[in-house]
């Protein structure tokens, strides 16, 4: 699945609880702390796409497996993020480094 297709928002909260074994007023609380931001429709609706899904299911597996509480939780994806980014800018100066290895031969 291409990335488009995991943050398109398809599924409305009751289906998204649903498949990530949560209540609905679980998900509405995720949302207000931050752990998750659904896309609106016009109309207002939550929409969850398969990435929001996915990150919801990495935090149900952090509480529920692992006993990590909600501000653990929030300070892991944070850190998860952050790894993200960095190895994203990492990737850039191997890149460059490559680039510029190959005008000196």
């Amino acid at each position: 699945m291409d990335d488009f297709n995991e943050r398109e928002p398809r599924y409305v909260i009751s289906i998204a609880a649903r498949m990530v074994g949560v209540r609905t007023h679980t998900l509405r609380y995720y949302e207000r702390v931050g752990i998750v931001e659904p896309s609106r429709s016009r109309g207002n609706i939550r929409l969850y796409s398969e990435s929001d899904i996915a990150q919801l299911r990495r935090v149900k597996t952090l509480m529920d497996d692992l006993g990590v509480n909600l501000a653990g939780v929030e300070v892991i994806m944070r850190m998860v993020q952050r790894v993200l980014e960095l190895q994203g800018q990492v990737q850039e100066l191997e890149d460059e480094l490559d680039r510029a290895r190959e005008e000196e031969t």
